[in-house]
């Protein structure tokens, strides 16, 4: 009897012990495009621009149909940083060169979660969570950083040249300043660090934050991909992303890493639509980059983990980039603290085909602190109104609110059923009053603050002050 309750206590103890030896945690990388559009690849309805890439990574894959990121750039990328909306954690709206905020380095980042479960990281591309020394990457959980602090279009006057640059950084120090013309060799740079990465890290678990300058203002397609495309300069670098893609995933192909890692490809908001022939498209969604319409925010999301993730599979269930980090988190074995608070979910039941349901209440929509719709399964309520995109105005329909609209039966946003549905547009008013009062607004009940730096300064001598202003002459 006594050796087979020792027997009994011990089994399960055998079993943890064999899963943690033989069960390697996944290697992770993240693929973010900036100012992409819903419609701008071959899976989500791109023709004029050829993905061959992408699409395979859908078929091998799944596409997610209803996954969110935010209307601008420093937004998204403080969402899939630290799983809040950019409102929970005061990044608002667009942080520029030589401002004193920026992410608050008390934030636990994704990064920072994966080190402490034994991953080595780095990120490479676009960081703009603020450009001062202690918002930088390498001060926010990554190892290795290579790439441009802010917007490819945030050029300034260098001081010694006169020229118009922007800085590319190797972890926390400028290597060099990059003109215009030379950001037409950025994505070919960030991807040969990419696959270096993953080449250097290929007995280690990893994660890969790959955020891509591309296909931001201005479009600067490499020279072996201009004209190439059907659809101009803006089609090209497009091309030019889908190359880079390819490129990781023969990579972990020929390493024999593919059956163990994640790749996740989405984008930070909608297409700039002012931009004209450099813009993409968001069709058939509403608006555009800016917005909190669905062609503001609903991003072209696709996950790919051979023998984990379904090929071929598509999920429209809510999701978003806040997701990202409780998700990597539980696939990695750790676990995601109490508090602080996190909006984040994880979303591993949808990827692995154990649910078709959100694993959130509701989805909120902010422009900056301002709550301007909720959605809950296929009910979007616009409480405010949205303008059409960055710089673009008010459309007449929006300024009806609330606005009630079913997105699985219109996707593009038209018809205001909010008379036909009173009890819908209650509830989603009660979800949206609850959320305002936490984080949004004015006087929020539950805001944390964004860092702030002292003294700051401009990352390389130049005629502009920190902040943006120029120097006295």
């Amino acid at each position: 009897m006594i050796v087979k309750h020792l027997l009994t206590r011990l089994l399960p103890c055998v079993f943890c012990l064999s899963q943690s030896v033989h069960a390697a945690p996944p290697n992770i990388v993240v693929i973010l495009i900036d100012d992409m559009g819903y419609a701008d690849i071959g899976p989500f309805g791109a023709t004029k621009q050829k993905t061959p890439n992408l699409d395979r990574m859908a078929k091998e894959g799944m596409k997610l149909t209803s996954f969110y990121a935010a209307p601008v750039c420093s937004v998204s990328r403080a969402q899939v940083m630290t799983g809040c909306y950019g409102a929970r954690v005061s990044v608002p709206g667009v942080f520029s060169p030589g401002t004193p905020n920026g992410l608050n380095p008390a934030e636990r980042t994704i990064a920072e979660c994966l080190k402490d479960q034994g991953y080595v990281t780095q990120c490479i591309g676009k960081w703009h969570l603020g450009d001062q020394p202690e918002f930088l990457p390498t001060k926010q959980g990554f190892d290795h950083y290579f790439g441009l602090p802010y917007s490819n279009d945030m050029q300034k006057a260098s001081a010694e040249t006169g020229e118009k640059v922007v800085p590319l950084m190797r972890d926390d120090k400028v290597a060099e300043l990059i003109t215009e013309e030379a950001q037409a060799h950025i994505v070919e740079r960030y991807t040969q660090e990419a696959v270096s990465f993953i080449r250097a890290s290929k007995d280690k678990p990893f994660f890969l934050y790959f955020p891509h300058t591309a296909v931001h203002v201005p479009i600067e397609p490499g020279a072996a991909f201009r004209g190439k495309s059907a659809n101009g300069r803006f089609g090209d670098w497009v091309e030019e992303v889908d190359w880079s893609v390819g490129q990781v995933l023969d990579t972990l192909r020929e390493l024999k890493l593919d059956d163990n890692t994640l790749v996740i490809f989405t984008s930070d908001n909608g297409p700039w639509l002012i931009k004209g022939q450099d813009a993409g498209s968001a069709l058939p969604l509403r608006g555009g980059k800016g917005s909190t319409w669905e062609g503001g925010l609903r991003e072209p999301t696709i996950a790919r983990w051979p023998g984990k993730i379904a090929a071929g599979s598509v999920c429209d269930a809510v999701a978003g980039t806040i997701d990202l980090l409780p998700t990597c988190v539980a696939l990695t074995g750790g676990k995601v603290p109490a508090t602080p608070v996190i909006d984040g979910r994880d979303i591993s039941p949808l990827l692995f085909g154990k649910s078709k349901e959100s694993q959130r209440e509701a989805h909120y929509y902010f422009s900056g602190y301002k709550l301007q719709a909720v959605r809950q399964g296929p009910w979007k309520l616009a409480i405010a109104p949205q303008a059409t995109s960055m710089g673009l105005e008010v459309s007449a329909d929006a300024k009806v609110n609330p606005r009630l609209y079913n997105l699985d039966t219109e996707i593009s946003e038209q018809t205001n059923l909010a008379d036909k549905h009173p009890d819908i547009v209650a509830k989603l008013q009660a979800l949206a009053a609850t959320m305002n009062a936490e984080i949004g607004g004015d006087q929020p009940k539950a805001r944390r603050p964004a860092g702030k730096a002292e003294n700051p300064q401009m990352l390389y001598p130049t005629s502009v002050k920190p902040g943006g202003r120029k120097k006295a002459q």
